[in-house]
């Protein structure tokens, strides 16, 4: 048996870079940062400072003498890699150059560039990006003769979703498609048979996309033993970002890089676990200390961003959730000037009115337009609350996507309702033809040709009947099914009377022809299709079907003056934001709209009754309460217009219940409007 033999820190007493940790940091975090090697779980809740420990956990190290090139730190976005590494560099004399910081992605990429060629590319792999995956896929859909003429294929968009969730929760494509995409199960076979295809078409055209820098660089170490101990023998220090939010194959690629020796440190939050929806597992970081019985728990609770009583809430809100690692945020500040408010609202445009009167009462009190965020469950909520904004001039700006009305899935429901009004729109007529499988700009640019030599297409009235017009019309054989239904859509827009109203318009194009076509072109389809509810509901404030498009364009802003876009973007503004979006980001003032069932938690979750789904929507209210420092405000419309049954009632948020009522104060909102 080998001698052991310790060579002794050279380390002399005191630190290199003078740093006193115990003045810098705050008791919890100073035992985590000081803690001795070995396995380590540091649970940092919501503004505790987890950027700050694991900063100062690299410059310990370091202080400690540590080589850099011995520490793998790594992160879940470049920007939190670089910050760090800078902070670390601003702290401490050392050179850093050699540390590895940096995502996932990045440190597989580095591994790969050295040993890519025993898994058969070269070192010089080119990485695709998505309009790469997304030819690539073309390019094999057309070889695999796949007959999508009565049926419509998902568009590569789709199928690269369903491959990547495959790879990182490592599931099979057919458990992907029963629990995502039920609607897809008679494609089951040619999905998977593509699925084939396109990684034998990576491996010959030695091409990586960024789902395969992890699971190759996962496959490399598994297969290659001394190559796997070169790595052990490397990062004997290996620190971990927002662990609660790794996937399967990020867990095992901490797990086998660490080995039988390492040190490892965890640093994450389980109650801010909300990203199951593209592959992340809490339990990892709920099993942590399964897999490392020995790992000392640090729990870092003081809470430097909020007031005590947006904490109080945050803190009993989260406690119904079964599981999780206990925990009880403290505050550092001192008491605010209110507790937060539940504003329970008449219908949604009396929400939007609320929230941007109250935003116009706090810019008058000198608030900073950039300390003040709207947070919501899903893009389309915040429909309403932009339409206001733009017509009170409050300028906005929106982290969750593009504005409501600039969205492909609106532009493309608005296009049948622009061209049944006005039959000379070249643009509109060639938006719905593009949308045809077999149909590209040539063929779209002949059909408009071909309209324009019908009479009809130059009357003042429109036609009782496009598709008898329409429906001779020379089409590619893919597409002919597809546009005899868009025919017969474009039929129901008009009546003897004149036009259908605005919002039944909305709904013979989704219900004959669109629904199918968001199924197979967008992999959030269930997100897109609340969104044409929303336009649904919206419209049925018009009976004028050109007052309605009127205000659809002067509500985008799509067809405007980009450097106009750049300096509004520049300006102090508004944040709109999801929630998920908004995880990591801090406000003044939050206002967390649409508390409604089924709105949030979301119905669908409701519908299914999964409790672990019901919990992460529960880390998701409790992310957005955890946003707020100084005034939280809880909205929720009692009424909701819809299209199909016309209004109905809303019932508070089951979250409500949650917690004790003294925690909030309920606003009684009169309107003094006629």
């Amino acid at each position: 048996m080998a001698r052991e033999y310790k060579l002794k820190s050279r380390q002399k007493d005191g630190t290199a870079s003078g740093i006193d940790y115990q003045a810098e940091l705050n008791d919890q975090q100073y035992a985590a940062v000081t803690s001795r090697p070995g396995h380590a779980l540091v649970i940092a809740g919501a503004g505790s400072g987890k950027t700050r420990t694991l900063t100062y956990r690299v410059a310990f190290l370091l202080d400690q003498g540590v080589a850099a090139k011995n520490i793998l730190l790594l992160t879940f976005t470049n920007k939190a890699s670089r910050e760090m590494v800078e902070r670390v560099t601003e702290l401490i004399p050392h050179d850093t150059s050699e540390l590895w910081g940096g995502t996932f992605h990045s440190i597989c990429n580095r591994i790969l560039r050295r040993h890519a060629d025993e898994l058969g590319f070269t070192r010089s792999f080119s990485i695709l990006d998505t309009d790469d995956q997304k030819s690539l896929l073309k390019a094999l859909i057309a070889e695999a003769k796949i007959d999508t003429k009565n049926r419509r294929f998902p568009k590569p968009d789709v199928l690269l979703t369903i491959f990547s969730l495959s790879e990182n929760t490592k599931s099979s494509v057919r458990d992907i498609i029963q629990e995502s995409y039920p609607y897809f199960e008679e494609w089951e076979e040619e999905i998977k048979q593509l699925q084939r295809s396109y990684v034998k078409k990576k491996l010959d055209t030695n091409s990586m996309d960024f789902d395969d820098l992890l699971g190759l660089t996962l496959k490399l170490l598994k297969k290659d033993e001394d190559l796997r101990e070169l790595y052990q023998r490397k990062f004997r220090y290996v620190l971990v970002d927002e662990y609660q939010d790794t996937n399967s194959i990020q867990c095992e690629l901490i797990d086998i890089l660490v080995g039988p020796k390492n040190s490892l440190m965890v640093v994450g939050d389980d109650a801010q676990s909300i990203y199951s929806w593209r592959g992340a597992d809490m339990n990892n970081i709920l099993s942590f200390h399964a897999r490392y019985p020995d790992a000392n728990v640090y729990k870092i609770e003081t809470n430097y961003r909020s007031r005590p009583e947006i904490l109080e809430l945050s803190n009993a809100a989260i406690k119904a959730n079964g599981s999780q690692i206990p925990k009880e945020l403290r505050a550092s500040r001192d008491k605010g000037s209110m507790v937060p408010a539940v504003i329970p609202l008449t219908d949604p445009r009396a929400q939007a009115d609320f929230v941007t009167q109250r935003i116009e009462d706090l810019i008058g009190e000198g608030m900073d337009l950039n300390e003040i965020a709207v947070l919501y469950r899903a893009h389309y909520q915040s429909m309403e609350i932009q339409m206001e904004l733009t017509s009170r001039d409050i300028p906005f700006q929106i982290t969750s996507g593009l504005r409501f009305f600039e969205q492909a899935h609106i532009k493309d429901v608005s296009a049948f309702i622009r061209f049944a009004v006005n039959r000379r729109d070249e643009i509109s007529f060639k938006r719905m033809a593009n949308m045809l499988p077999g149909i590209g700009p040539k063929s779209a640019d002949n059909l408009w040709k071909a309209w324009l030599e019908c009479p009809v297409s130059q009357h003042e009235d429109p036609p009782l009947a496009f598709s008898e017009y329409l429906s001779e019309f020379k089409v590619p054989k893919k597409a002919a099914a597809h546009w005899e239904q868009l025919c017969y859509t474009l039929d129901e827009l008009v009546t003897r009377e004149g036009f259908q109203a605005p919002s039944e318009m909305i709904l013979s194009i989704s219900e004959g022809v669109y629904d199918d076509y968001m199924r197979e072109s967008f992999d959030n389809y269930e997100q897109r299709k609340q969104d044409i509810q929303q336009l649904m509901q919206y419209a049925q404030g018009y009976t004028d079907v050109n007052e309605f498009l009127a205000q659809l364009s002067l509500m985008s802003s799509a067809d405007g003056d980009p450097k106009a876009k750049q300096e509004e973007k520049s300006e102090e503004a508004v944040t709109l934001s999801s929630i998920h979006q908004a995880k990591g980001l801090e406000w003044k003032v939050v206002f967390l709209v649409w508390l409604a069932d089924g709105m949030f938690p979301n119905q669908r979750i409701l519908e299914t009754e999964d409790a672990q789904q019901l919990e992460e929507e529960r880390r998701l209210f409790y992310v957005a309460l955890t946003r707020a420092k100084d005034e939280l405000y809880l909205t929720y419309p009692t009424t909701n217009p819809r299209s199909y049954t016309g209004e109905y009632m809303q019932t508070a948020s089951r979250f409500f219940e949650d917690f004790d009522q003294s925690l909030v104060e309920e606003w009684q909102i009169e309107s003094t409007g006629w």
